[in-house]
C-alpha cells in the first residue's frame, strides 16, 4: 500500500473522508485494513475512528449480518483506551489486519459525502471546554454503553443505527471540539441505551 500523502491530523469530517478515499484509490483491488486507516488518520485518531466505524455501519455496507456487532466490539476497545487516557490509539494485530475491499470503502465515502458536507457546516468550535478533560472520559464511557446495546438491537432492522449515530456524534464533537454537539451526543446516548436495555429486557422476559 502506498503511503498516504496527507500530513497532520484531520480537522473535519470531509478531511476524514478524503483520507479514506485516498486509501481506497491507492489500494486498487486489495483490501484496506483497519491498520491502514489508523495510519492515515494518525495514532491519536479517536475522533476520526468514532466517525468512520459508525459511518460504515450506517452505510449500505452495514447491512451485512454480524458486521454491526463486530464494529461495536472494535469501538468498545477504542473507547476503553479513551477512558484510560491513552495518547496513542492501539489495535491488536488480528484487528489491525481486518478490513474491507477498496470498492466497499469507496462506497462508504461516496454515501457519506453529502452528510459530511452538512456536518462540517453545522458543527464547529463551540464550547470547546466540554470536549476536554473529564468530558473525554464521559464520552468514552457512553460509547462503551452504546456498544453494549448493538448486539440486541441488531436483531431489529436498522435499530443499531441509533447507538451508532450517537457514537458518531461523540466522534465529531471530539474531532471539531464542539461542546454543544457533545451535549447532544450525551442526550442521544441516553435514548439509545434505553432502547437497547428495553429490547434486552423484553427478550429475557
Amino acid at each position: 500500500m502506498a503511503d498516504n500523502d496527507k500530513s497532520g491530523d484531520p480537522h473535519s469530517v470531509g478531511d476524514v473522508l478524503d483520507r479514506l478515499q485516498d486509501l481506497g484509490e491507492q489500494a486498487g483491488g486489495e483490501r484496506v485494513r483497519l491498520g491502514d486507516m489508523l495510519e492515515a488518520m494518525g495514532h491519536r485518531a479517536y475522533g476520526p475512528f468514532l466517525i468512520v466505524l459508525p459511518m460504515i455501519e450506517i452505510s449500505p455496507v452495514g447491512g451485512i449480518p454480524g458486521l454491526p456487532t463486530a464494529l461495536a466490539a472494535v469501538l468498545a476497545l477504542l473507547a476503553v483506551q479513551l477512558v484510560l487516557g491513552r495518547e496513542h490509539l492501539w489495535l491488536p494485530g488480528f484487528l489491525a489486519n481486518r478490513g474491507m475491499t477498496a470498492g466497499k470503502l469507496l462506497t462508504v465515502v461516496d454515501k457519506g459525502r453529502p452528510i459530511a458536507k452538512r456536518l462540517d457546516q453545522w458543527f464547529h468550535n463551540r464550547l470547546p471546554a466540554l470536549t476536554k478533560g473529564p468530558m473525554v472520559k464521559v464520552a468514552g464511557i457512553a460509547v462503551i454503553l452504546l456498544c453494549l446495546t448493538v448486539p440486541p438491537l441488531e436483531l431489529l432492522p436498522f435499530a443499531s443505527t441509533a447507538p451508532m449515530a450517537a457514537i458518531m456524534a461523540f466522534g465529531i464533537a471530539l474531532l471539531v471540539r464542539d461542546g454543544v454537539l457533545m451535549m447532544v451526543a450525551c442526550a442521544l446516548s441516553v435514548g439509545a441505551v434505553g432502547l437497547g436495555a428495553g429490547l434486552f429486557a423484553s427478550k429475557q422476559g
